[in-house]
């Protein structure tokens, strides 16, 4: 467990001009569950929170628990053809074919995209590239690219960035620009393989303040399973290791998680990852990786 507990009102992220947090993971290990309970507990903390939805399945805004309509009119970055026009110089499925601006200003993006979550939270919902052939250099992946690691951010500001199963958003490095990983896992071989490869890859891009936690654990077994796994993956020195019991009121709430917010045991849990978040503390040089 996270041994970083202190006070839990208004806390502020680390020096520096606000803090940026990609959750990734494997599909399925709670990715969506634990950024949207991360990004509503730091935003009663006093922190002014941005959730960023980079999955193409778009569910963290029912797991924050926005209202269904406010859902279905949400319009995704990537798909607001006039805003990724006026950024980047191309409209969503046009291509590359003139002058791209690789590096667009997207410090309004949170004023005039984003709709409001419970509890103060902000929610961008990204989208994805939808066209296949276009390269690396689509006006969506520019903007996307940029607007995730551009972000103007107060020191008292913090993104929470949900991601699509796998390592492929680190391809496009999207994740470039992010202070922090939250490396999501379950006891299963196959979650710990992808959790250490993605721990890796952002390591790769330069975030050297790594977080496991290990989700759906039943008992002290699995998170000995889990650690042995990461072992004979060859090893990897994160910042804190947190273990989120499995809970069954995630399955009574499914989809958003305002049952879970207050007196949950995997709440409760999160309220340690947070601290340890919080608490900024980086790998040391040299560490396994």
């Amino acid at each position: 467990m996270c041994g970083t507990h202190g006070d839990h009102g208004r806390t502020v992220p680390p020096a520096g001009e606000g803090l940026r947090i990609v959750v990734v993971g494997k599909g399925g290990v709670g990715k969506s569950t634990l950024s949207a309970l991360l990004a509503r507990q730091l935003s009663r903390r006093g922190l002014g929170v941005v959730a960023v939805d980079a999955d193409e399945q778009r569910n963290l805004a029912a797991t924050l628990g926005v209202d269904l309509a406010t859902v279905e009119s949400i319009v995704p970055v990537s798909e607001d053809a006039d805003y990724v026009e006026e950024k980047t110089g191309a409209r969503p499925g046009g291509g590359a074919s003139g002058m791209l601006r690789l590096n667009p200003d997207t410090s309004d993006l949170v004023d005039r995209l984003s709709v409001p979550a419970p509890d103060g939270v902000r929610l961008v919902v990204m989208g994805g590239v939808l066209r296949s052939g276009g390269g690396c250099l689509c006006p969506e992946t520019a903007l996307i690219a940029a607007a995730v690691a551009g972000m103007r951010l107060h020191d008292d500001d913090v993104v929470v960035m949900d991601t699509h199963a796998g390592v492929e958003h680190f391809g496009r490095a999207l994740a470039r620009g992010f202070d922090t990983a939250i490396v999501v896992v379950e006891p299963t071989f196959n979650a710990v393989q992808v959790g250490v490869e993605s721990a890796r890859m952002a390591a790769e891009l330069g975030i050297d303040t790594l977080h496991l936690a290990i989700n759906r654990s039943r008992s002290a077994a699995d998170v000995e399973r889990v650690l042995a796994y990461v072992d004979r993956l060859g090893g990897f020195q994160f910042c804190s290791t947190t273990v989120l019991p499995f809970d069954e009121v995630v399955l009574t709430c499914e989809p958003e998680v305002g049952t879970l917010m207050d007196g949950s045991p995997l709440a409760d849990a999160t309220v340690g990852l947070a601290d340890g978040v919080l608490a900024g503390n980086r790998r040391p040089a040299g560490s396994v990786t």
